[in-house]
């Protein structure tokens, strides 16, 4: 999970250029055109056209429609609030899934991983520091964002039995693309040729971070993989440093500390159990 949310936020990274740019729809489009690639690697490698077989077809729609309507929500956000507070708010998903891990999982959350994946939120919350336009109605848009990746996580572990991870990621990007396709009519840009390069390596690093994430959530509970997202935060602080020079404030250090002592906790707790 740490690996893949590394790969994720040097996605984010990427992108960072792309946005100013070319709209929504047609970033979401194209990024996926290059993650089918890679799904072609990963399924030529892993054994073929049998890696795209789907046995649990409900559970694979059901993820790719809660995956797209978390990108879509979070798009959305950004353009109606800060980013700090959008953020922020979206990182509350792994606290639903640490609640919505017992009664669809049947996963066992003792009180020590509650309070470490509290503290780990609070981490977040000192690091970007919402402000008071978090309290208006809009809020409700990101906070949406973090309960649809909430049950998307969820559903990824349900669907692990059946499903390999090739699978779950074509179904998926085949979803993201129609919905890029659909919301980006009218408003196409040409483009490029390096920013076809950029988009190139975010695809392949979406792509493969998406893999990295399910392969986390087939080998390990929900709610023990699930407050490792909050390490998203400390590879942008690693990136913002190297590639904007953007120097970390006592806030930032402040808030990663407590992300990092909650993630090592519930590690340290885990394999106690084991």
């Amino acid at each position: 999970m740490v690996a893949g949310f590394a790969l994720l936020t040097l996605n984010d990274a990427v992108l960072k250029w792309l946005t100013a740019s070319y709209p929504t729809g047609e970033i979401v489009f194209m990024r996926s055109i290059f993650v089918m690639m890679l799904v072609a690697i990963l399924a030529w490698r892993l054994g073929g056209l049998k890696t795209l077989r789907v046995v649990n077809l409900r559970g694979q729609l059901v993820r790719a429609g809660l995956m797209t309507t978390a990108t879509l929500l979070f798009v959305t956000s950004l353009r109606l609030m800060p980013l700090a507070d959008a953020v922020a708010i979206a990182f509350a998903a792994p606290l639903f899934i640490t609640a919505l891990a017992r009664p669809l999982l049947g996963e066992r959350v003792g009180w020590r991983r509650w309070v470490a994946v509290l503290v780990g939120f609070s981490g977040v919350l000192i690091m970007f520091r919402p402000t008071g336009e978090t309290m208006r109605l809009v809020a409700l848009i990101p906070l949406s964002v973090a309960l649809a990746s909430a049950f998307k996580d969820i559903i990824t572990r349900q669907i692990t039995a059946t499903e390999s991870s090739v699978a779950i990621l074509f179904i998926t990007t085949l979803a993201l693309a129609a919905a890029g396709l659909v919301t980006v009519v009218g408003g196409w840009r040409a483009i490029t040729l390096f920013d076809l390069g950029l988009f190139a390596i975010g695809g392949f690093l979406l792509g493969s971070a998406q893999y990295l994430t399910i392969e986390a959530f087939r080998y390990a509970e929900a709610a023990v993989v699930a407050p490792f997202e909050y390490s998203a935060v400390l590879w942008a602080m690693l990136y913002g440093y190297l590639i904007w020079g953007d120097v970390p404030d006592r806030w930032i250090i402040s808030g990663s500390v407590l992300v990092i002592g909650s993630g090592l906790y519930i590690l340290y707790r885990e394999s106690r159990r084991r």
